[in-house]
């Protein structure tokens, strides 16, 4: 799971974005390096967790920011914390890109794991770390990813239903069991109808089914997730869902509506 898409990088042409309800003409925007993205590792966790950040430009009012957290697919698994910004980070990248040209400012952050399996308490270390290292409010902290990524995002959800603002999982799949209890998290589901690896319905086959069947399941708890299914797409959707148009401000409009996850906070300095 997980393969490499095509990278796809700079934007260079005049184009319109709709941010936050702000309409912001570019005449020119670069798309950023994965270079650019400072490397670190969680301070109070043994292992520490690795993991590669960046704060977009923007921030005027000593604000707190959103935090992006990006889980990537089995082909980026590793220890180098390199490789998981590989393909462009499989398109989450394109998210930076259009923060960037909109002057929306956020953190983002892509931790990297060695095995096909993405432990909760993984995740979360590396949210408080981002939170102890950068302005972010906790009470907007996202979660998303692809392939065995977008599995670790339901994973993350279900073991913290009450510490992330929304997630968003592509080609993912994931067990009816505990859905429950994230029927009122703010979702955003992609995944390929013709998806050769993960399959939309009934995933490996096994205990856990893929996105179709997620959804259908939510919905009948009382649930509202978007859902974006691509006729015509394959496992690697992902260049394409990162870069819908309203990705990004829905990602900004999300935020918990009660006090901050104590998991996220435990250790964060002020």
């Amino acid at each position: 799971m997980g393969r490499v898409g095509g990278v796809n990088g700079c934007r260079q042409s005049l184009r319109t974005l709709v941010a936050l309800g702000l309409v912001v003409l570019v005449a020119e925007a670069r798309g950023v390096e994965p270079r650019e993205l400072e490397s670190y590792r969680t301070t109070d966790d043994n292992p520490a967790f690795a993991y590669r950040a960046i704060q977009t430009p923007g921030r005027r009012h000593g604000e707190r920011l959103p935090l992006i957290v990006f889980l990537h697919g089995s082909g980026q698994n590793g220890t180098d914390n390199v490789s998981q910004l590989g393909g462009y980070g499989n398109g989450s990248l394109e998210l930076v890109d259009a923060a960037v040209v909109g002057g929306v400012p956020l953190v983002y952050a892509a931790p990297q794991v060695a095995d096909d399996y993405w432990p909760p308490d993984q995740v979360v270390a590396v949210v408080r770390d981002a939170i102890a290292r950068f302005p972010v409010d906790p009470r907007r902290v996202i979660v998303t990813g692809i392939s065995d990524g977008g599995t670790g995002v339901w994973a993350a959800l279900k073991a913290y239903p009450t510490c992330f603002a929304a997630g968003v999982p592509m080609s993912g799949m994931t067990e009816l069991a505990g859905l429950a209890s994230i029927r009122d998290v703010p979702q955003w589901i992609f995944h390929g109808a013709r998806d050769n690896d993960t399959d939309i319905d009934s995933g490996y086959g096994g205990a856990m089914l893929g996105s179709r069947t997620v959804v259908a399941a939510l919905r009948a708890l009382g649930s509202t997730p978007r859902y974006t299914e691509y006729a015509d797409g394959m496992h690697v959707i992902w260049h394409q869902a990162y870069g819908e148009d309203d990705l990004l401000p829905w990602l900004m409009n999300q935020r918990l509506r009660r006090p901050p996850c104590a998991a996220f906070t435990r250790g964060a300095s002020s």
